[in-house]
């Protein structure tokens, strides 16, 4: 059998999902073919300029519109605006026929059978035989849909349920059909984790697959919990969101981003088509979601929802709360609980579980009710809807942002302690929960030389999950093979001479301790290791240096020691260029500040797609100290020889500092000159990314790699370049674009990447530009202003203008 590879893709409707998937395929390198209906009727626009039906702008209005409107959006589904031009549109009656050339067909318009039935009898005249076709149903069972068609059809049909949005939530849910070749699942299965980067599910034909059929009982389950317990929504969202390891939105937000619409369509579902779920009333709507459908508060597309954004007498926003007894809306109430202070110390979501569930209070009575419910539910969901406990984990963090799925949570909780809650609440367990206990398996999970078992019900013994051996899971190997260890980072032995430095700081944050981590780490590889990754699996890669010590050393003069920290900073990252082994570092999420200038440091960068990065200092009221400022004028000079003007290849690197640039994908960051084309690599797949890394490292350490010889052939240009910078920071200040301490701020930098007041251009080290740096920095800490804008930060996380 040939290798099946996809290098066009038909994505047949175009609205918000359809038109979220036509990008993420874009995003992947892949061409599209987006196709939507033809409109019946001219709009005004289009009578006003003598358009027919005939024409081909309006017969492609509808999917040019919507794919124009998805570009839009924010988050933006795309990686860079010019990958959108990977996507062709078109309609289906007069580009129908282009289907026959492309590698997968995906069906993804409105959700009604016929219709749908409709679209594959139209497709299958057009498809050639052997090529892939899916529907991103949510919810229709899939056996239904391919009745009727051809048997190659059927062979290569099943459902693929994206979630939304695409780009960025990682769940994956391949559900076959009764026909579909083994083959047809397996290659789904992994081009959906290796090339889209998510996490692939097979699951089972049943009501809303795994993650939704989870995911509303989870959220039903709080409908009803809430007028029980007599909590706000404010309490619900603050006990359900980050301090459990769930997105900031946590349970009501997320209703009223997703729409209650949705939720309310796909709870309906489930409660007509599960008369046999023991949980079957749960889903049936409490009165204040009916009256709420009733009045079209459905959340962010009415304008309201469980909350209202609204503008007082001066204009200022302010968001309502919605009162579930009254039903009307009122002010926002600070939710506080005695269970939650006690889990303030504990950094680590999963340790927090056994302290939630004994809490004394309300939360600890809320945490113990949903937690029953949940482990009962997920119990007896096996073998329904999945045979394997850990895939349904999987969906629950990949599709609903969860940190730990229900299986893991309650591991953490214990498992005898679960069945205790279970019974207190009078749920019923499933059979094999015991079965497993009774078989001497006293956990869900247990890992095993660096790799995750699962319980495996029909065996009844610990079985390694599949898949796991293209990744390496820092969290099972850290204890085992750690080489070194102090309170800012962990060293592991990632195998085959190959280190691996993870910070272990609160938001990763550089300070002392991780800088000490990283020489240390640097030692251990020359000494007996061949090369050093630089990588962690948190939420975030690194949000920059750690500024709360700079301000107490600048709040308290101490000058010297600042300066000595600010040294010590940029001489690590030195090291990481300027070792006798390589470097790869790894960012992910926010890559901010000092992270951002750790990164372009290492020989190489091996950056997930998902990755935020930028030099950020500005909004703290210095420049960037840790070697930034003078990397940026390094990579400007090296782009000089290339010919371009070089006045305005400075500017454009200064204003990558000076306006605080952030990429919104490391895509862009190509753009910004902070990833190098041609040396940096990009995973889109975060699971992969510390393997990948690893195999780069090894890479450059077999290709016979030697320490780099330090640049003393920097062109900076001087009085040229610094009083074109000054003319334009003095015109930004006058016409109040700027504040007088940005001003300030943006003429330091001048100084340091025009190399000075050098009369003329001049050949520099990198060690020149740097001294210069570090003065500036030092110069601007000793600003009244800078400090405000640091206690600000500190006190609120957002950056002050002042």
């Amino acid at each position: 059998m040939s290798k099946r590879r996809i290098n066009k893709v038909a994505v047949i409707g175009s609205g918000i999902m359809g038109s979220g998937i036509a990008c993420h395929f874009a995003n992947i390198g892949v061409d599209v073919l987006l196709l939507d209906i033809v409109p019946r009727e001219l709009n005004e626009n289009e009578k006003a300029k003598g358009l027919t039906l005939e024409n081909k702008i309006v017969r492609n209005r509808i999917v040019n519109d919507s794919l124009q409107g998805a570009l839009k959006s924010k988050p933006s589904p795309i990686y860079h605006q010019k990958f959108a031009n990977r996507i062709t549109t078109g309609n289906l009656e007069d580009d129908i026929a282009k289907v026959k050339d492309v590698d997968w067909i995906i069906e993804v318009v409105v959700e009604r059978l016929d219709i749908k039935k409709q679209v594959f009898e139209n497709l299958e005249k057009h498809r050639t035989p052997g090529t892939l076709i899916t529907s991103n149903t949510s919810g229709i069972p899939i056996k239904f849909m391919s009745e009727g068609r051809s048997d190659d059809f059927q062979k290569h049909f099943c459902g693929t349920h994206f979630f939304n949005p695409a780009r960025y939530l990682k769940l994956f849910e391949i559900i076959p059909g009764p026909k579909t070749d083994s083959d047809v699942l397996d290659f789904l299965n992994n081009y959906g984790e290796q090339f889209l980067g998510k996490t692939s599910v097979v699951a089972k034909d049943t009501p809303a697959f795994i993650g939704n059929r989870i995911g509303i009982f989870g959220i039903q389950s709080l409908f009803h919990q809430v007028k029980e317990l007599g909590l706000t929504i404010e309490e619900v969202d603050k006990l359900t969101g980050p301090v459990i390891g769930r997105p900031k939105s946590a349970t009501f937000r997320t209703v009223d981003v997703v729409g209650l619409d949705t939720l309310v369509h796909v709870a309906n579902g489930i409660y007509d088509n599960c008369p046999n779920d023991e949980a079957h009333e749960l889903f049936k709507l409490p009165d204040f979601i009916n009256t709420m459908m009733e009045n079209k508060w459905l959340g962010s597309k009415t304008g309201q929802g469980f909350y209202k954004k609204v503008k007082d007498d001066k204009g200022q926003s302010d968001i309502l709360s919605l009162d579930l007894d009254t039903l009307e809306y009122r002010p926002k109430k600070r939710a506080q609980f005695a269970t939650l202070e006690l889990t303030k110390t504990i950094d680590k979501v999963i340790d927090r579980f056994p302290i939630l569930a004994s809490g004394k209070d309300k939360a600890g009575e809320f945490y113990r009710k949903n937690f029953a419910a949940m482990f009962a539910y997920v119990s007896n969901r096996i073998p329904e809807i999945s045979d394997d406990l850990y895939k349904i984990d999987d969906a629950m963090k990949a599709g609903f942002g969860w940190e730990h799925g229900p299986f893991q949570i309650w591991d953490a909780v214990g498992v005898e302690k679960g069945l205790e809650l279970i019974k207190a609440e009078g749920h019923q367990v499933a059979d094999w929960v015991n079965d497993m206990l009774a078989s001497g398996s006293k956990s869900f999970y247990s890992v095993k030389d660096g790799a995750t078992y699962f319980y495996d019900i029909p065996s009844k013994t610990q079985t390694k999950i599949p898949g796991q051996d293209a990744f390496i899971i820092l969290d099972n190997i850290r204890k085992s093979n750690e080489v070194f260890k102090n309170s800012g980072v962990v060293i592991e032995d990632l195998g085959d001479g190959i280190l691996n430095c993870e910070f272990q700081s609160k938001m990763n944050t550089i300070g002392g301790d991780v800088l000490a981590g990283l020489n240390k780490a640097v030692d251990l590889a020359e000494k007996d290791f061949e090369g050093l990754v630089i990588g962690n699996q948190a939420a975030n890669f690194s949000v920059g240096a750690n500024i709360g010590m700079i301000f107490m050393m600048a709040a308290e003069q101490e000058y010297d020691e600042l300066n000595m920290a600010i040294k010590y900073f940029q001489d690590t990252m030195m090291r990481m260029r300027y070792s006798s082994i390589p470097t790869v570092a790894a960012p992910h999420g926010m890559a901010l500040g000092g992270g951002c200038e750790l990164s372009m440091h290492a020989d190489k960068v091996v950056a997930a797609a998902e990755t935020y990065i930028g030099l950020v200092e500005f909004g703290v009221g210095v420049i960037p100290g840790g070697g930034g400022s003078k990397e940026m004028a390094l990579r400007a000079s090296d782009t000089f020889r290339k010919g371009d003007v070089e006045l305005n290849v400075l500017q454009e690197y200064f204003l990558t500092i000076g306006m605080a640039k952030v990429s919104t994908s490391a895509y862009e960051a190509f753009d910004l000159g902070i990833l190098q084309k041609g040396k940096d690599i990009i995973v889109v797949n975060k699971d992969r990314q510390i393997a990948t890394a690893k195999a780069h490292a090894k890479l450059l350490a077999d290709a016979g790699y030697t320490k780099p010889v330090k640049r003393t052939d920097v062109k900076v240009l001087g009085k040229q370049a610094l009083g074109m910078f000054l003319v334009g920071t003095d015109s930004m200040e006058a016409s109040n674009y700027i504040s007088e301490h940005d001003h300030k701020i943006a003429n330091k930098l001048a100084y340091v990447m025009a190399g000075g007041d050098l009369s003329e251009p001049t050949m520099v080290s990198e060690q020149y530009l740097l001294d210069l740096e570090r003065e500036a920095f030092l110069s601007l800490c000793t600003e009244r202003k800078t400090l405000e804008r640091i206690q600000h930060m500190l006190k609120t996380g957002k950056p002050l203008r002042n």
